[in-house]
């Protein structure tokens, strides 16, 4: 039996076991039917957990058809008859795929991750089906081969060559029992990071501390309050419960002067999968590198991180790890000097000078006290969640002439909002879903995802529906939602992808996507106006008095934007090496997961140990857990930030932050295009010029003061770790 019938018929099975639950009648799949919902958002208050495994069933049969259509025409292979119909093909798969995906990893119960888990392999089986189909393939390689004399435009070409790119890193041109080989390395692999999610999803929902009054007096009261209410949720009424989603964590890891218990919390969030458990993920960390480097063995590759980063704009390791060894120096250099500092203070004030990870937020925050006077407590009030809304609409008003408009229409959770986004000339955009708040069965951090991208249909522009989701502080009966900087930061970062998304305009499927490395540059731009003083004016005001944040906090706030950016670098880099080293093995052999990160980071490379990585294996989901695979790629935020320090820094120069006609560039240049050019190129056509790596060093603190700034026309080379076209 051929692997893809025998997923199907797996499936089918599946998909049989499921019905006998479901509660709508046969042939009533709202995931199949045409959507009557208003823009085509997803019909939310129809569809049912059962609905999914009967959707895929059919979804992937339907795709066969499409692709056995091209396959057997008889018709001499063109660019219509096969790159743009493979292109199209698949429609109704990518919908359901989108749906279940996004739902699943905001709002999933055990019944959604059984589903998760059973159609992970499925999912694998049928694209290694379409990508090693050697009847398609043929016909893909016979037009890339003649590709010079088929008469295409630039979008035409450029779809080519990427479709023949993915089947060729797909294993399209292995031997037959290469391919059989290949088909169950990936369904292995699909099935581990399925697990391993799931995995961390019950460590983060297993763990809580619960405590007394006496234990939590040193914490703001809007922090006491929402610990009261989680308390009471969980069933431990007068009592305080912290867990370890990121607003609960980490301020209580700044304010309370309980050393024992921030210990007590801080090792619970870094022994994530990692207690020799059931949950314990240590083993699929194995799995996952032996099987992604047997994958890349097979398909040429030195190294899973040349396989990866083959397809990107850093194309090698080694342009990798001169970007990241370049700032490891200065980042540990600052870094110790933040300790030295808060180390003088705790020797103060305890006549101990021991100091550990988890007391780094305690004294930073003493040292921005003493030498800022700027306490976070100080801002939140200025920065509740609608206040910060309202900020980025405001921005994305200025910038691109957006406006947003509230729809009541079902959603996958009733804590879930929803925006008709209007364009400069008041036509619909897109559709835009907000999902804020953590909860039981949600990931842990933020993302943007699209339940539908930009497509074309018969010559019919589909607009896109994108999500937003986040973990931020709750409201409590008594305050709305109040935001740190950092979370203010991070929904200015998530709706830059959302914008991403709402722009992109290119006529087919395969050219949507960008470079990993060069993804983030449109989300972490829009984190640069977040606290620029005219921004912040504009949108930072009193959530009770309505009172424009005083002149003499923003002047602190200013004066504080290098502060800790020591530790903020080092952690980051580290989980970002880690990254790298692990997935830079030629050969797989057993590995101790701890014992490697340690020798990697603390005894190669220097990394002092009151810094922990931010990630470590075991929980570090961005590269081994569900479908947003940075694999080899973490390093992609500190490559893109070159760019996106480099970029903003023109709309300083213009003279206006708010610059519109810089902004429209910006669009059309690099936002609308998607994939159809390469990263470098679609960043030069908007800047004008290479970036440089000078404004980075500059906004980190590592240099004093930028460069005078070159000629727009400027093609002076740039050395490596500078994020030039030698390295795209």
């Amino acid at each position: 039996m051929r692997k893809t019938a025998f997923f199907l018929t797996l499936l089918s099975l599946l998909t049989m076991i499921s019905c006998n639950n479901r509660k709508h009648a046969p042939g009533e799949n709202p995931l199949l039917e045409k959507w009557d919902t208003p823009f085509g958002v997803p019909p939310f208050d129809k569809i049912e957990t059962t609905d999914y495994l009967p959707a895929f069933d059919s979804a992937m049969r339907m795709h066969n058809a499409e692709i056995d259509s091209i396959v057997n025409n008889p018709a001499a292979p063109t660019f219509d008859n096969v790159i743009a119909a493979l292109d199209r093909s698949g429609e109704m798969l990518t919908s359901i795929y989108n749906v279940f995906s996004l739902v699943c990893a905001a709002d999933a119960d055990d019944a959604m991750l059984k589903v998760q888990e059973q159609i992970a392999p499925v999912m694998a089986g049928h694209n290694d089906g379409i990508y090693l189909n050697d009847g398609l393939f043929q016909k893909v390689k016979t037009l890339y081969e003649e590709r010079q004399a088929l008469g295409l435009d630039s979008l035409q070409m450029r779809l080519l060559e990427k479709t023949y790119k993915r089947f060729e890193r797909a294993g399209a041109n292995l031997a037959p029992q290469q391919k059989e080989q290949l088909k169950k390395i990936n369904s292995e692999m699909a099935a581990a990071a399925v697990r391993f999610g799931n995995n961390l999803l019950v460590d983060n929902k297993n763990f809580l501390l619960v405590l007394d009054t006496a234990d939590i007096k040193s914490l703001p009261g809007n922090i006491r309050a929402a610990a009261a209410e989680k308390a009471s949720a969980e069933g431990h009424d007068g009592k305080y419960a912290f867990t370890l989603s990121k607003p609960s964590l980490l301020p209580f890891l700044t304010y309370s002067d309980r050393r024992d218990l921030r210990e007590k919390l801080y090792k619970g969030y870094l022994e994530r999968g990692n207690h020799g458990d059931s949950s314990d993920n240590k083993q699929l960390v194995n799995d996952l590198v032996r099987l992604r480097t047997e994958r890349a063995r097979l398909l040429g590759y030195d190294s899973h991180a040349a396989y990866v980063l083959d397809a990107q704009m850093a194309k090698t390791p080694e342009n990798v790890y001169s970007l990241l060894d370049a700032l490891w120096e200065p980042a540990l250099r600052s870094a110790q000097a933040e300790l030295d500092s808060m180390r003088a203070i705790k020797l103060k004030e305890t006549g101990d000078a021991d100091f550990q990870s988890w007391d780094w937020w305690y004294y930073a925050e003493k040292v921005r006290k003493a030498q800022y006077n700027l306490d976070e407590e100080m801002l939140r009030p200025y920065f509740s969640l609608e206040n910060v809304r309202a900020g980025i609409f405001d921005l994305s008003n200025r910038l691109y002439g957006l406006t947003f408009r509230p729809l009541n229409i079902p959603l996958y959770n009733p804590e879930c909002m929803a925006y008709e986004v209007l364009d400069m000339d008041n036509s619909h955009l897109g559709v835009l879903i907000l999902d804020f708040f953590p909860r039981d069965g949600k990931g842990a951090g933020a993302w943007c995802g699209a339940f539908r991208e930009r497509t074309y249909k018969n010559g019919e522009r589909i607009d896109p529906v994108i999500n937003i989701v986040c973990n931020f502080t709750r409201p409590t009966e008594t305050q709305p939602a109040l935001l740190n900087l950092d979370e203010t930061k991070t929904f200015f970062h998530e709706f830059g992808h959302a914008l991403h998304s709402l722009f992109t305009d290119v006529p087919y499927n395969g050219l949507l996507n960008v470079e990993r490395d060069l993804v983030e540059l449109p989300s972490q731009i829009m984190e640069n106006w977040a606290v620029e003083p005219a921004m912040l004016r504009r949108y930072a005001s009193h959530y009770s008095s309505g009172a424009v944040i005083p002149e003499i906090l923003i002047q602190k706030i200013q004066q504080s934007a290098l502060f800790n950016q020591g530790f903020a670098t080092t952690e980051y880099l580290a989980a970002s090496l880690s990254d790298m080293d692990i997935h830079s093995l030629s050969e797989y052999t057993p590995i101790n997961v701890n014992a490697f990160e340690h020798e990697a980071l603390f005894e190669k490379r220097g990394l002092m140990p009151q810094i922990e990585p931010r990630y470590r294996y075991p929980y570090f989901a961005h590269i081994f857990g569900g479908d947003f695979d940075y694999s080899a790629g973490y390093y992609s935020y500190i490559w893109a930030e070159v760019l996106d320090k480099d970029a903003y820094q023109a709309f300083v120069e213009s003279g206006d932050i708010f610059n519109r006609e810089l902004a429209t560039r910006l669009r059309r240049e690099l936002l609308s295009r998607g994939g159809s050019a390469d990263g470098m190129t679609l960043y030069t056509n908007f800047r004008g010029k290479e970036p440089s790596r000078d404004p980075l060093l500059f906004s980190r603190g590592f240099i004093k003061e930028l460069p005078k700034p070159e000629p727009a026309d400027s093609t002076a080379a740039r050395p490596t770790p500078e994020v030039t076209s030698e390295a795209k």
